[in-house]
């Protein structure tokens, strides 16, 4: 049996040449010993010899135990880079527990930032790029590349010295190779893993269609999501669709929709990555695959005069009574919504109702019929919200409640703001936004009026049941106020 094969099964390996060498050795040394021994032993002076030699040794040894204590082995921490020893450290921690305990920098306060840069796609590129933040006390949180044809680009995630700016880091980055560098502020929510946080934006798509804007716009960052239907909803003249491939020119991509419109995303500072386009074209493509779906959840409400009334999602398949509620309408609350005559309801209807544009909720009573739409309306980078309530279902509180319920779900999709396009003489929809408590903006042009509000960061309301897919009906009647407003 080898060395090699008595190691791996636990048994000790002797080396017979270096026993051989050892024995050798030892018996030169008693040799020796012996025949100094025999050399000072019987000369004149041979025990005062042997006597001086002992007390010359132990005072060599001391001295070296004495001089090893106080100056130590170690290098010293300018040639290694090590934090000298703190007093009071035992041995025995690793250094994981060392490099938590100890802060991550001595600077004080830190800001998040992300770096997106092209560099050349060879070695060592990223390695000079890494040098370089380095230099300037940032830490590389994450990382992703996207490869090109011509380089690589890597976007870093990136925790810098408040003090640091970020020009300073620019500069850096360029003399270590990198071009076209981009640099903004970021958050929390960044330090969100890129994996983790497609697969949450998925399972969103998933539970509801009309996340597929919002999805796109989390997943590629900063950008301008418009959705555009295969034929105007004015004219029926059919628009210039995607290929089925989708396209990406530039700061610009356009994905096809399974009904034949168009999503266009645009971002002017900064082109789109072919890796960008293939992640918003797998979920376009996992939204084909799903089908039309709107979460079912609803809650019960009572009216101040005992009526029970129910809210929920509605989408296309509500076409039918929608349009009968808009027959119900007189034309005085079908202008003051649409700002005009209404040609064929059927183009507005399912524009509207397409969760591919916004998200709309339905109030309707205890026997089925709609008496009431309300509607959130993605348009670029803002979101409008519309109301229309049957003629006889006004002043009921029935405006107000269906417009504080998408304020909050628009807040609660990352909206910043929301506005309203109505008429000076609606004293109804503008007595409703200001009911809102939310700082308003006003505009008039021509005799619309177009109303911003502000949303704060979060919604201060729950989380609705048929916001996030959850089929649940709700237990406990709630009164709506009833303010007397007129709400179309």
């Amino acid at each position: 049996m080898s060395d090699v094969t008595r190691a791996k099964h636990g048994r000790p390996v002797h080396h017979w040449r270096r026993d051989l060498v050892e024995l050798a050795a030892l018996f030169t040394a008693v040799a020796v010993a012996d025949g100094v021994a025999n050399l000072i032993g019987h000369g004149p002076d041979g025990p005062a010899l042997l006597v001086i030699s002992a007390v010359l040794l132990i005072a060599t040894a001391g001295f070296h135990t004495w001089w090893a204590r106080r100056h130590g082995h170690a290098p010293p921490t300018s040639d290694t880079g090590a934090r000298p020893p703190s007093d009071g450290r035992t041995g025995g921690h690793s250094g994981q527990e060392t490099a938590a305990s100890a802060p991550l920098t001595d600077a004080g306060a830190t800001v998040l930032l992300r770096m997106r840069t092209t560099v050349e796609d060879a070695p060592g590129s990223l390695a000079a790029l890494c040098t370089a933040l380095a230099e300037h006390q940032v830490d590389i949180l994450s990382l992703q590349t996207h490869p090109l044809a011509d380089g690589t680009v890597d976007e870093f995630l990136l925790r810098a010295p408040a003090e640091l700016a970020t020009s300073e880091i620019t500069r850096g980055v360029a003399r270590a190779g990198g071009s076209a560098t981009w640099i903004e502020r970021a958050d929390a929510h960044d330090l969100v893993d890129a994996p983790t946080r497609v697969l949450g934006l998925a399972t969103r798509t998933a539970l509801d269609a009309s996340e597929l804007p919002l999805a796109l716009r989390q997943l590629l960052g900063r950008c301008t999501i418009r959705s555009l239907p295969a034929a105007s909803p004015v004219s029926g003249l059919a628009a210039e669709g995607a290929p089925v491939e989708g396209a990406l020119e530039d700061t610009v991509m356009r994905l096809r929709v399974p009904e034949g419109g168009t999503i266009t995303v645009e971002r002017p500072y900064l082109p789109f990555t072919p890796t960008e386009f293939a992640r918003a074209r797998a979920l376009v493509e996992l939204d084909a695959r799903l089908g039309p779906r709107v979460p079912r959840g609803q809650d019960v409400l009572t009216l101040p005069e005992g009526n029970p009334i129910t809210v929920q999602r509605a989408d296309v398949s509500d076409v039918e009574a929608a349009k009968a509620m808009h027959e119900r309408c007189s034309p005085r609350t079908l202008s003051m919504r649409y700002h005009g005559p209404v040609g064929d309801a059927d183009r507005y209807l399912n524009h509207l109702l397409s969760p591919r544009f916004g998200r709309t909720l339905a109030v309707r009573t205890a026997s089925g019929r709609i008496v009431g739409l309300g509607h959130l309306l993605w348009d670029g980078d803002e979101t409008e919200v519309a109301l229309l309530v049957e003629d006889d279902w006004q002043r009921r509180g029935i405006g107000v409640e269906l417009l504080g319920r998408l304020v909050a779900m628009a807040a609660e999709a990352g909206c910043e703001s929301v506005y309203a396009v109505t008429q000076a003489s609606n004293t109804g929809m503008v007595a409703a936004m200001r009911g809102l408590g939310l700082p308003l903006d006003y505009q008039i042009e021509e005799g619309t009026l177009v109303i911003t509000a502000r949303l704060d960061p979060a919604p201060a309301a729950p989380p609705l049941p048929y916001a996030h897919g959850h089929a649940q009906h709700g237990t406990g009647a709630r009164t709506t106020p009833g303010d007397g407003s007129h709400r179309d």
